[in-house]
C-alpha cells in the first residue's frame, strides 16, 4: 500500500499498486482538483491559486510601491496573508521593519529603491503580477516636488510595467483629481493617471476619498492640540473613507481581471463638513478643540516659507488651497458598490481611533449607545463665547 496524496486535499488516498484501475481514478481526480486550482494569466502566466492563511504557499507576487506609507502597510497585510509574495521597495531602512511581520517568513521580500533609478524600479517589477502605485505626498520637499513624485515617477513605474508586460497595474491617484485644478496636488495626481494610462492602457486607477485609521491625518491632525489654524472656518466637504475598506478593495482587483481599465472612485456613506468631523473629534476626545481663522492671502504665503525653511513637515501653501475645494466624485467611475463591499460609516470608528487623547478622568467610559444619541438630539446645547 502507497498514499498517493491530493494536491488540494490533505487525505492521503490508499492505492493498491496492482490495481491500474483504482489509482488511474485516484490520479483523475487529483488532476482534476489541481486544474481547478490553477489560474492562467492575461499573460499566460500560470498561477497556483491558495484557500489563503499566513502560511500559504502559492499565489499571486505583488509589488507595492509605496508600501511604508498609510494605505501600503494595510494592502500589504492583506497579500501576504492570503499567500501572495509581496515585494515592498524602500528608500529608508527604518521606515519599512514594521512590514516585516506582514506576512510569513518569505512572504515580504524588501528592495531597495529610489524613484530616479530606472534600474532599480525594474528590479522591483520584473517578477511580479500585479504592480501597485501607492507613491504619492502631500506636500512638497527639498528632494521631491509634487511633479517628480505624482507624474515623473508614475511614468517610470508604468514604463517598467509595460517592459516586462506585467499582467495587471493599479495607480492610486486621489479624489477630485482634476487637470484645471487650482491645486498643484490634484493636478500632479490627474497628470499622473494620464501618463499611466498612455503608456499602459489597462491600468486601474483608484481614487480613494481622505481616508481615516489608526495612522490618519485626518481625525488625528484635527485632535491634535497643535492643531489650531485653518483658512477656511473648517467648511471644507468630503466623504471619509475607512483604510481597510480601501485595502480590501485594491486585493479584490488582484483576482477580478473585470476590473482592468477601469476607474474607482472610493468614498464613504456619508458627507460631512470638516466642522461636523470636529465636532464629532470633540465628542469621542472629551476635549473641546478651538480653532483660529486666519484669512488665505496671508496664512499661504507663511506656509510656503515656513515649508521650505524648516526641516520637519508642516502646514503647506498647496495644503491651505485645498482646504478651499470640496471633494468631486466622478459619476462615471466604478465604487466600492462594484467590488461588493459596503463601506464603514465614520461615526461608528471614531470611538476606537481616538480614545487615546481622552484624558483619565473619561478614559474608561465607553461609547455613547444609541438611545444615549437619541436622548442628546432632544437638548439644544447654548454656548456663550463672549
Amino acid at each position: 500500500m502507497l498514499p498517493l496524496r491530493c494536491a488540494r486535499s490533505p487525505v492521503a488516498l490508499s492505492v493498491q499498486l496492482p490495481s491500474k484501475r483504482v489509482a488511474s481514478f485516484s490520479t483523475s481526480v487529483c488532476r482534476q482538483q489541481l486544474n481547478s486550482d490553477v489560474r492562467i494569466t492575461r499573460t499566460g502566466k500560470p498561477i497556483l491559486t491558495v484557500s489563503g492563511g499566513r502560511s500559504s504557499l502559492g499565489g499571486y507576487t505583488a509589488t507595492v510601491f509605496g508600501a511604508t506609507g498609510f494605505l501600503g502597510r494595510y494592502i500589504v497585510n492583506r497579500l501576504a496573508r492570503s499567500g501572495c509574495t509581496v515585494i515592498v521597495p524602500f528608500r529608508e531602512e527604518m521606515a519599512k521593519r514594521h512590514l516585516k511581520v506582514a506576512g510569513d517568513l518569505g512572504r515580504v521580500v524588501f528592495l531597495e529603491m529610489d524613484l530616479r533609478n530606472t534600474q532599480s524600479i525594474e528590479e522591483s517589477v520584473r517578477h511580479s503580477d500585479i504592480v501597485y502605485n501607492l507613491i504619492g505626498r502631500d506636500y512638497p520637499t527639498k528632494n521631491f516636488d509634487l511633479e517628480d513624485v505624482h507624474v515623473h515617477g508614475t511614468e517610470r513605474i508604468a514604463d517598467a510595467v509595460a517592459k516586462y508586460d506585467i499582467d495587471r497595474f493599479v495607480h492610486v491617484s486621489s479624489h477630485s483629481a482634476r487637470l484645471d485644478s487650482p491645486s498643484e496636488f490634484y493636478r500632479t495626481k490627474a497628470r499622473g493617471e494620464q501618463v499611466a494610462r498612455s503608456i499602459y492602457p489597462e491600468t486601474t486607477i483608484v481614487r480613494p476619498a481622505p481616508m481615516f485609521g489608526f495612522e490618519d491625518r485626518l481625525l488625528h491632525r484635527l485632535a491634535s492640540p497643535t492643531n489650531i489654524i485653518t483658512s477656511n472656518n473648517l467648511e471644507e466637504r468630503l466623504r471619509p473613507v475607512h483604510v481597510i475598506d480601501v485595502g480590501m478593495a485594491l486585493e479584490r482587483m488582484l483576482h477580478d481581471d473585470t476590473t482592468a481599465a477601469e476607474t474607482y472612485e472610493l468614498y464613504g456613506p456619508t458627507e460631512y463638513s470638516m466642522a461636523e468631523i470636529n465636532e464629532l473629534v470633540e465628542k469621542e476626545a472629551m476635549k473641546p478643540r478651538r480653532h483660529v481663522n486666519v484669512p488665505k492671502k496671508i496664512l499661504k504665503p507663511i506656509a510656503h516659507y515656513a515649508n521650505k525653511l524648516l526641516w520637519w513637515p508642516i502646514h503647506s501653501a498647496d495644503e491651505v488651497e485645498r482646504e478651499f475645494i470640496d471633494q468631486e466624485i466622478d459619476k462615471s467611475a466604478k465604487t466600492f458598490k462594484d467590488l461588493e463591499i459596503e463601506p464603514v460609516e465614520l461615526k461608528s470608528m471614531t470611538f476606537e481611533y481616538l480614545k487615546g487623547y481622552r484624558s483619565s478622568s473619561y478614559y474608561d467610559l465607553p461609547p455613547m449607545s444609541e438611545k444615549e444619541k437619541r436622548e442628546e438630539k432632544k437638548y439644544l446645547h447654548v454656548i456663550d463665547d463672549q
